[in-house]
């Protein structure tokens, strides 16, 4: 048997000591003055953890969250037309929330199953990303004008099951960024590692993105020890709270938790 490394096997043990600790529900209303809700949710095709298919529920997840931004990652079928298996007009008028534009299949949601939804602002430009692997994976980058507010970067993203994939994925993102001129940036998705440190895939992204934040267990949902998905800033002070939304549904809705973050808009200015 495989000896489990020791930054696995204290990720395992630390989430395992937190879980009585982690906020329930909370309901938000949206932007409060100076402060905004982002999150990232793997919503695994809308197929939870009882082996049921029920893209209500996600909604229904989302809701709780209140998000002002927010990226969904496997919200589209894998094959065939790709097509999306969210009600996006219900979701729009429960919670004011308007998918970014893409350009793929007439019946597609986002861009290989990631979308990126936003309640306030304009969406200046979107960018669909194809990254390299064996598996068809993407990350969409969407740059935002908030109201008042200087613009903001998205990345939305979903890297592969592959270390090497990884890697080469992290790499194109870094150089893609490395491209463009320098603005608050928030990278959210999931990223898939479970690795902490030096053997992570995505410290390749610590050159702009600094180093990597505290990993938050988030999958799987029932008993979450493994930190795949993540979300990050290249601004320090940007990100001003990071958690795991762990509720009841959430639990049950989807294999992963959602991530949620607030985000100091001052940093957005700055």
């Amino acid at each position: 048997m495989k000896k489990i490394k020791p930054s696995l096997a204290r990720t395992m043990v630390t989430s395992l000591r937190n879980r009585k600790s982690r906020p329930g529900e909370r309901v938000s209303s949206g932007t409060t003055e100076g402060v905004m809700t982002v999150a990232s949710y793997n919503v695994h095709k809308c197929v939870g953890t009882d082996g049921r298919f029920d893209p209500e529920r996600i909604i229904d997840v989302i809701r709780e969250i209140g998000p002002d931004v927010i990226a969904l990652q496997e919200a589209d079928q894998r094959f065939g037309e790709r097509s999306g298996l969210l009600d996006l007009n219900r979701l729009r008028l429960e919670t004011g929330l308007l998918a970014v534009p893409v350009i793929a299949g007439p019946k597609s949601h986002g861009w290989r199953g990631n979308v990126l939804l936003f309640r306030e602002g304009i969406v200046r430009d979107v960018h669909q990303i194809a990254l390299p692997g064996l598996e068809p994976r993407g990350a969409l980058v969407a740059e935002i004008d908030l109201e008042g507010k200087a613009g903001l970067r998205v990345i939305a993203a979903h890297l592969g099951l592959l270390r090497w994939a990884r890697r080469q994925q992290a790499d194109v993102i870094l150089d893609l960024l490395q491209s463009r001129d320098e603005r608050p940036t928030l990278l959210m998705g999931d990223f898939n590692e479970w690795r902490l440190g030096p053997g992570s895939a995505l410290t390749r992204l610590e050159p702009i993105f600094g180093p990597l934040p505290p990993a938050i267990p988030s999958f799987p949902a029932r008993l979450p020890v493994l930190s795949l998905d993540r979300i990050m800033a290249n601004r320090a002070g940007l990100i001003a709270d990071l958690t795991v939304h762990d509720t009841p549904l959430a639990r049950v809705a989807s294999d992963h938790l959602p991530l949620t973050a607030r985000l100091d808009l001052g940093k957005v200015e700055d």
